[in-house]
């Protein structure tokens, strides 16, 4: 098969590597559409230590299936696989499961390739009448769906009559917008310093986004970002007994004014992907058409798939998100 490799710091190769082989309980998946996350880009800059090259990245995933009893099958895959047997498994927290795997990380090869194995209990099907470009968002818009159902459970108010603000307009903070409208808040802000970004998210119905500083107050901010800047802001501006959720995987360290968010009794929740009913319920969201047209992504070739991250590394796309398809 052909696969877009991780070689090494900013370097991507298309070229054929050895066709994945399903073992027991598990599905081939012919890959039609695999988003870029912001934890890809982490691995191509050389800042992630789980994802050393050479790997097949990519984890947002949607195709068919190839043989056995599901062969023809159009699905959307969650990436994340867990033991189902442990304390966190057991009451329904999976993605805190310490055996955890997700495609992408060693020594699980990712989605940017023609073909993928997963489990067939991590697939969702998917309906004739989706795209599976729109079906791969399952796994980026779960992470917000997780974060603002977390959130809107600490919050001591009705999402209704909650100020939100998302900090990040990309794929996560744009699908952690679109899941607070679904969870039904009306005042939703997402903060965008890319003026290009920004010019696009205004086309997206549902909530406002808006340039660093606008917003000087809120009572749930989510954090799509994670950066030591993003959370000076979240904890500046969160009201007294406000929430923040924490998504983002920017950097480690900093930001955080422990002493305001003690004085004025500021919650702070970090939140890692998913469990495996967020994304059955986001999917399910995605199919009802809950979360919107949900036509903001761009599509590139597999193989031009350097370019693209090139691309973003750059600050040259859009589109909150880029979905490479492999060409048949």
């Amino acid at each position: 098969m052909k696969a877009l490799v991780y070689d090494a710091v900013e370097r991507l190769a298309y070229r054929d590597m050895p066709d994945p082989q399903p073992g027991p309980g598990q599905c081939l998946i012919q890959v039609q559409a695999s988003g870029i996350c912001g934890s890809d880009m982490h691995a191509y800059l050389g800042h992630d230590e789980r994802r050393p090259a050479p790997l097949i990245l990519g984890h947002e995933a949607a195709g068919v299936v190839v043989g056995g009893a599901r062969d023809g099958e159009r699905v959307t895959i969650n990436p994340l696989v867990s033991c189902g047997r442990c304390r966190a498994c057991v009451a329904g927290r999976d993605n805190l499961c310490p055996e955890r795997m997700i495609i992408s990380m060693p020594p699980r090869d990712g989605a940017f390739a023609e073909q993928v194995v997963m489990r067939a209990a991590n697939l969702v099907t998917v309906p004739d009448d989706v795209p599976l470009r729109i079906a791969a968002l399952a796994e980026p818009l779960a992470c917000g769906w997780h974060a603002v159902r977390l959130g809107a459970a600490a919050l001591d108010l009705p999402l209704c009559d909650a100020r939100c603000l998302v900090i990040g307009g990309g794929a996560i903070g744009v699908g952690a917008a679109l899941s607070l409208r679904a969870f039904g808040a009306t005042d939703i802000h997402v903060v965008e310093p890319n003026e290009i970004r920004r010019a696009a998210l205004d086309k997206i119905d549902g909530f406002h986004a808006v340039a660093p500083g606008t917003v000087q107050d809120a009572d749930l901010i989510i954090d799509g970002v994670g950066y030591a800047a993003t959370r000076a802001t979240a904890t500046a501006i969160a009201r007294p007994g406000g929430i923040i959720m924490h998504i983002g995987l920017g950097e480690a360290l900093d930001g955080l004014d422990i002493r305001r968010m003690t004085l004025q009794e500021i919650t702070f929740i970090g939140t890692y992907t998913y469990t495996a009913q967020d994304f059955r319920d986001t999917a399910q969201a995605i199919f009802d058409g809950r979360l919107g047209a949900l036509d903001w992504t761009e599509q590139r070739p597999l193989a031009a798939g350097q370019q693209a991250f090139a691309d973003i590394r750059a600050g040259r796309v859009a589109a909150p998100k880029i979905i490479l398809e492999p060409q048949s």
